[in-house]
């Protein structure tokens, strides 16, 4: 999995994503293998849409946009095997959050047996961010990180993905 850093450079690492989408809080990317989406990326402001190059690409796309208008649909396009067993411990935990609600990293770790950063860092990992709605999972004291990031454009996102769903 290839971790962005949205410096200089970003408009060249979308360009080699399979479909870079504009959704609402903004550009998200789609990268696929093998007719399985390998991950989701959020990008950053001002990034350059890419029309789905694949028919994988193209019905992950069209599922996201059907998530905006409908957050209870399941994605239905196939995800590729990946994390560690106790990643994917940590992606089903959070996924089994109900839209609208959040957890905290330290309540996720307690059901896991776990350690609260350990979470954290399963949660920066996410390779499906939204279908793993790793946005509801928060710090005990309040907003916390997002996508490995403390500040900026990504808790903007945080932000707006809590409001739509209506979590206080």
């Amino acid at each position: 999995m290839v971790k962005l850093t949205f410096e200089a450079g970003a408009q060249d690492l979308a360009a080699d994503l399979d479909a870079v989408i504009a959704l609402p809080f903004g550009p998200f990317g789609i990268r696929c293998d093998d007719g399985a989406v390998r991950e989701l990326v959020f990008l950053p402001p001002g990034t350059a849409l890419v029309t789905p190059r694949t028919a994988i690409a193209g019905a992950a796309a069209h599922a996201l946009r059907a998530w905006i208008d409908d957050p209870e649909l399941p994605f239905p396009v196939p995800l590729a095997d990946q994390g560690t067993p106790f990643r994917r411990r940590v992606w089903a935990e959070i996924s089994a959050i109900p839209r609208g609600q959040t957890r905290s990293y330290g309540e996720l770790a307690a059901r896991l047996g776990s350690a609260p950063r350990a979470v954290g860092q399963a949660c920066g990992a996410n390779p499906f961010p939204l279908v793993v709605p790793c946005h509801r999972v928060t710090s005990a004291t309040g907003l916390g990180g997002f996508a490995n990031a403390r500040g900026g454009w990504l808790l903007d996102v945080k932000r707006w993905l809590l409001a739509f769903e209506g979590a206080r």
